[in-house]
């Protein structure tokens, strides 16, 4: 029988379900990402917080949360990706593009000029992943204090800035650059600028709901 998946706000009980989620994405990080990192967890008090928001969205596959996307605000204007996962269980079925889109289309409805992330470079279902949704490698020049400050926290907690990249897709045609012709690189090292070249909104209590049975490839991990 077919799985239907839904995608809709979190509910309160959803959240001391996430953080099995977190450890069972990580696992497909092994290698790419110290154990120290691959073992971290968001705390309910943050996961409570997004919810109160309505930054938190969960798939549910027969009212169970087998996957999340979790948005926070850094900075005005920009609403940043701060996880996406997927249980390795129900990869391959198109949910991260899916909780992708309901996060875009969340951000764009609500007036933000931009949607940005942080992912591995070098993962073939990362980077790669969030360019075939529109994403694209902020240049060094638009890495302001906000995002610089979510790259440092990560080189502090062990993740190699090398292996890092900072994405960017906008909400609308007005705010998206008329040309670009970027190349992703890395991070560089740690300062002032990043070498990456290349390409409190209350929830209304109404959900944005998204139903899939898709089989298309999709394998969203992003800590």
């Amino acid at each position: 029988m077919l799985t239907t998946y839904r995608i809709v706000h979190a509910r309160p009980h959803d959240l001391p379900l996430l953080p099995a989620i977190e450890l069972a994405a990580a696992r497909m990080l092994t290698g790419h990402a110290p154990a120290s990192v691959l073992g971290e967890t968001t705390t309910q008090f943050v996961f409570r917080d997004a919810w109160r928001h309505g930054r938190l969205w969960v798939v549910l596959a027969d009212q169970v949360p087998v996957g999340f996307a979790h948005v926070v605000v850094h900075e005005p204007g920009v609403a940043h990706l701060e996880e996406l996962d997927v249980h390795p269980e129900h990869g391959r079925r198109g949910l991260g593009r899916q909780l992708v889109a309901t996060v875009c289309a969340w951000a764009e409805e609500r007036g933000y000029q931009a949607v940005t992330l942080t992912t591995f470079r070098d993962v073939p279902w990362n980077m790669p992943f969030y360019e075939r949704l529109g994403f694209e490698v902020v240049p060094s020049g638009d890495i302001g204090p906000a995002l610089l400050s979510v790259v440092i926290d990560e080189y502090r907690r062990g993740l190699d800035p090398q292996r890092r990249v900072v994405m960017r897709r906008w909400c609308d045609a007005e705010h998206a650059p008329r040309e670009q012709h970027l190349r992703p690189t890395t991070l560089g090292s740690l300062g002032t600028t990043y070498a990456a070249a290349g390409p409190g909104h209350e929830h209304d209590g109404s959900p944005d709901a998204y139903c899939t049975s898709s089989t298309a490839p999709d394998c969203a991990t992003q800590p």
